[in-house]
């Protein structure tokens, strides 16, 4: 099952949106080689080894990184806390100075952190770009967002309340948690880091983060935009290193007042073991996109091959499950799959420097685990349309038709470029055949009757539904969480703020002989 692919389309001039795109990190502010981020200092770890960060394209080592200990954890959280409790006290104007200020050096520098996630995580070079622009936006937003939700409180009166005279006077407001530990993931290591830096430094807090080793490069150089910025020493600790290491350590350490974490089922061991420690999670899904009899097939193909294979499916957020309701004879899935393949065909494949839009996927296992699905299902009768392709970890895109509940390919999350199609002989039928999903994060429903849209919507067990339109995480303002394995808590930059605060009140008691004397 294995073939050649084509490397792309030849490379050739562009302009990324950014300031001197494609040029060197001016001199004067680049991040120390082979460094990590601790008390407003760039240090070598004192456990004496780097880690690897793989390029997906070669599978040599494109940077390395320091492999922090677990004294060096504990010195990130006591540094942190003492950040933090002179951080609580800066006003909130120039808290939300600090993520303008990130913001536009995010962008002034956005080339060079844009290149780290070309080659440590094979990001098409557009998208890098495009998530480095969108880090900084969300900076800014989370700034104003911060501003509006934090300067005020509210004034309760205890007369309300029946029986009671007015005598106390309480006044509340949202205060920060203290600690939070930010877990970012790899295929967004710079935005999924900064939707959690955002709102828990706005808020006052301080930050530990645990960034990915694929990954960790391009969150370092976001390290030293923030020191630039004038982020106090401490207030934002950086320790890579590996996850079996200090992953454990960090998320049980008694330092931790919040955890915010973007990944797989490692986020499950973490639930488990942190108590009283608010959660923010998202954990993946198996997304999956309805489409019904009645939809605009220009719409829902173009849709299923944006949402399915943009950077190779290594999103969240992906279509992952095509659902069709079919028609008695078959022709509609007939159609809408000889239409998806014909759109699949004409991506672009080969290497993220090229804009491709099929690029390696980011680990040999997980090309490994991919190939996997395919073998099983093609071994029980799945239509794949065409010849399993692999050379090394780039994988040709592939929609898999015929796809039944018995193969692992229409439960289990690819996080890769091959999409399994079901054909369901009723909306009831995909509803529930997505609703089995261990997994609840988004799904999608192609449909012209906008009421038959909503009835979906209420029927199937996610986060967030999208109604003719693949799914999507963004605006970063909008709510996004995750129902059943999927996550706990709710994000998006309001909701993010109001997670990494607690309410607390101020309580003024009057005399009761002043109050009914009156004046």
């Amino acid at each position: 099952m294995r073939g050649s692919i084509g490397r792309g389309r030849p490379r050739r001039a562009r302009r990324y949106g950014c300031p001197a795109a494609r040029q060197p990190y001016p001199s004067p502010n680049p991040i120390p080689d082979n460094r990590t981020y601790l008390d407003g200092k760039w240090i070598d770890s004192d456990s004496g080894k780097l880690i690897a960060v793989k390029d997906p394209q070669t599978d040599a080592a494109a940077y390395h990184v320091q492999a922090c200990s677990t004294d060096e954890v504990d010195r990130a959280f006591v540094g942190a806390r003492s950040a933090q409790q002179e951080w609580a006290r800066t006003p909130l104007w120039k808290r939300a100075k600090l993520l303008r200020d990130t913001a536009a050096l995010l962008r002034q520098h956005c080339a060079p952190m844009a290149e780290c996630l070309v080659r440590e995580v094979a990001k098409p070079r557009k998208e890098a770009v495009t998530e480095v622009v969108r880090s900084a936006d969300l900076l800014e937003y989370c700034a104003e967002e911060g501003v509006r939700r934090l300067g005020k409180g509210d004034l309760h009166l205890s007369d309300a309340f029946p029986g009671a005279d007015r005598t106390k006077l309480c006044l509340a407001q949202r205060v920060p948690l203290g600690v939070v530990l930010c877990i970012p993931p790899f295929n967004y290591p710079v935005n999924l880091c900064v939707s959690k830096l955002g709102p828990a430094l706005v808020a006052g807090n301080s930050v530990v983060v645990k960034p990915p080793t694929q990954g960790a490069v391009a969150g370092l150089h976001l390290a030293r935009c923030f020191e630039m910025a004038g982020a106090p020493p401490g207030l934002i600790q950086f320790t890579t290193g590996s996850g079996a290491t200090i992953g454990d350590y960090l998320t049980a350490h008694p330092g931790v007042n919040c955890i915010s974490f973007t990944g797989g089922d490692t986020g499950l061991s973490i639930a488990r073991k942190t108590g009283m420690v608010p959660l923010q999670m998202e954990l993946g899904g198996k997304d999956a996109c309805l489409v019904l009899p009645d939809a605009d097939l220009d719409l829902a193909v173009s849709s299923i091959v944006k949402g399915g294979f943009s950077y190779s499916g290594q999103r969240c957020t992906a279509v992952k499950l095509v659902l069709i309701v079919d028609t008695a004879d078959g022709t509609f899935g007939d159609e809408l799959v000889r239409r998806v393949r014909e759109g699949v065909a004409k991506l672009t494949v080969g290497r993220p420097e090229d804009d491709c839009t099929v690029v390696p996927v980011v680990s040999r296992s997980s090309a490994d685990f991919i190939q996997g699905l395919v073998e099983d299902a093609a071994a029980q009768g799945a239509d794949l349309g065409g010849e399993f392709q692999r050379e090394g970890n780039l994988i040709r895109p592939l929609l898999i038709d015929k796809v039944t509940k018995a193969m692992r390919l229409c439960h289990e999350e690819p996080f890769g470029p091959v999409l399994p199609v079901v054909r369901c002989a009723s909306t009831e039928e995909a509803v529930e055949l997505a609703n089995s999903s261990r997994f609840g994060l988004q799904g999608c429903v192609f449909t012209r009757d906008i009421e038959q849209g909503i009835r979906v919507s209420d029927a199937l067990q996610t986060g967030t539904v999208q109604v003719n339109a693949p799914p999507a995480r963004g605006p970063d303002h909008f709510p996004f969480q995750g129902f059943k394995t999927s996550g706990i808590g709710s994000q998006g930059i309001p909701n993010s703020i109001d997670l990494m605060t607690k309410v607390k009140s101020t309580v003024l008691n009057l005399a009761t002989a002043s109050y009914t004397q009156g004046i």
